[in-house]
């Protein structure tokens, strides 16, 4: 088995397979996908000639090695009773989902679980992956993982506890950001009669360039801020209003993705507990 299989090629599945393949880190013929959807698979292996379709997921735990798990929190029961019959100990399986704790997929599997929490912004062979490794996994499995993730991201490890608030960070900050600034660009539009167009285009190249600053470590968030805010001057007026309002807003923020989290966590829990065999 030296293939790597992708189970559920949806949004982030997809993101992945394709981060992969044009970083060129894995070629078409390395990977072997499988989706409830058979047209998105089929979609994707028009578009990269050579990746292999498996007809169920016993034939993707057949014919890989390492099995990127891609569906959504509530599907994990269905697709583990699939791919009981197929795994091994020489298996690697990576989760990429939240809520199922990965002493819970050790419990159902003979192999090592590890998890990895991506981000859209891998798809630009950027941000971070957020590494999280079961009680199986050896130093040459940390190995396979950080390899494999380096090429499309900057894989860290972090434990349980911190898990959620780092996704929140890392995963969901980009639509948190892009919120932010699609409101800046509206009131810009409706105070100042700027078109949208030019209003977005203006944002995204600042954006574009304040991550190069930070990338280049030419300021921090702090330095930055206190070079561009001159006392007294016109951005620390229009700083004072934010200072006014958003303080307080990210950990509401906060407060209600970790409610989430623990909503979806009871949820799979009931699941599990009456579908998945002891």
């Amino acid at each position: 088995m030296n293939r790597i299989g992708v189970v559920g090629t949806g949004s982030m599945g997809s993101i992945l397979l394709e981060a992969w393949l044009t970083a060129n880190a894995l070629s078409p013929c390395q990977l072997i996908i499988s989706n409830r959807t058979p047209a998105k698979a089929e979609q994707l292996a028009e578009k990269y000639p050579g990746l292999v379709i498996a007809r169920n997921n016993t034939e993707i735990a057949r014919s890989a090695s390492i099995l990127v798990l891609c569906v959504k929190p509530l599907e994990y029961s269905l697709m583990l009773q699939q791919l009981s019959s197929a795994l091994t100990e020489d298996h690697l399986l990576i989760t990429i989902t939240s809520p199922i704790r990965l002493e819970q997929l050790e419990a159902q599997v003979p192999c090592p679980v590890a998890r990895v929490v991506p981000s859209i912004t891998n798809a630009a062979k950027s941000g971070v992956s957020l590494c999280e490794f079961g009680s199986r996994i050896t130093d040459e499995h940390r190995e396979r993982i950080f390899s494999l993730f380096s090429a499309i991201s900057h894989p860290i490890e972090v434990t349980e506890g911190f898990l959620r608030v780092s996704s929140d960070l890392t995963s969901c900050g980009p639509a948190f950001v892009s919120y932010i600034l699609q409101q800046m660009i509206e009131d810009a539009v409706k105070e100042t009669g700027i078109s949208h167009d030019a209003a977005t285009y203006l944002v995204s190249q600042m954006l574009i360039g304040m991550g190069e600053l930070l990338q280049q470590e030419l300021f921090t968030l702090p330095s930055l801020q206190q070079r561009v805010c001159v006392p007294g001057g016109i951005t620390g007026e229009g700083l004072s209003v934010l200072q006014g309002a958003i303080p307080g807003v990210f950990a509401e923020v906060f407060r209600r993705t970790h409610a989430k989290f623990a909503e979806d966590l009871e949820h799979v829990q009931s699941q599990w507990s009456s579908k998945v065999p002891d």
